[in-house]
């Protein structure tokens, strides 16, 4: 009777198209969650996040859960998680892949999940890091170990969306470290992040955590730029 009140006064609408959300419905209303373009990388093995990264890092899995398209709903929805609070998509994007990667083969031997870092100041301004929900219900799926303390960012970067991959800020490439207290020699890594558009966040993160003797590196985004 409480929640049924609550949800009266305080009406809860899906991130995609502004509707109210009904019953058991979380972030996402049924409809939307129809409509969103999956990628599905991961059910057959695509390599398309592979060749964004050739010749750059040596990739043992990577995978999306969406397609991302300028105006479109999935730029709706990381503009809500990023900008407007609501950092409960991220846990709700994190289970969605979670539970698909769960019974892929290549994704069921990874020993931990590490998110990308944003920086301290950035933090305190948004409140939380975006990628912190998705992270850790991936790696609950997976049976993996969550850590967001092997991975620090040292440098308060702009954005690299819609940014070309030859005009990507070169400060990005040296924006993040390692914690010399990372004790993962010879694990599966999964790394992930919100949006993978040029790679260089990524590539970035990927050549730290590369530093780690004997590691095994694999891929997760919400979403990768078309």
């Amino acid at each position: 009777m409480l929640q049924s009140l609550r949800s009266l006064f305080f009406s809860k609408t899906c991130n995609c198209c502004d509707l109210d959300l009904y019953g058991t419905e979380k972030c996402i209303c049924t409809a939307c969650r129809l409509e969103l373009p999956l990628t599905n990388f991961h059910t057959y093995n695509d390599s398309a996040i592979k060749k964004v990264f050739y010749g750059r890092i040596n990739l043992q899995n990577a995978t999306s859960l969406f397609y991302f398209e300028k105006k479109g709903p999935v730029q709706k929805l990381m503009h809500n998680l990023k900008y407007k609070g609501h950092h409960e998509i991220s846990s709700v994007l994190g289970n969605w892949l979670g539970v698909e990667l769960a019974k892929i083969d290549g994704y069921m031997d990874i020993d931990v999940v590490i998110p990308v870092p944003i920086h301290p100041k950035k933090k305190r301004v948004r409140g939380y890091n975006q990628v912190t929900g998705f992270g850790r219900q991936i790696a609950h799926h997976l049976n993996a170990i969550y850590r967001d303390d092997i991975l620090l960012k040292s440098k308060n970067t702009k954005t690299q969306v819609f940014k070309g991959r030859f005009k990507r800020s070169d400060e990005v490439l040296d924006a993040f470290m390692i914690s010399p207290y990372s004790n993962l020699e010879g694990k599966h890594i999964l790394l992930c992040d919100d949006i993978l558009t040029t790679g260089a966040t990524l590539e970035s993160c990927a050549l730290q955590l590369l530093k780690i003797p004997n590691i095994t590196l694999s891929i997760a985004v919400m979403a990768i730029a078309q």
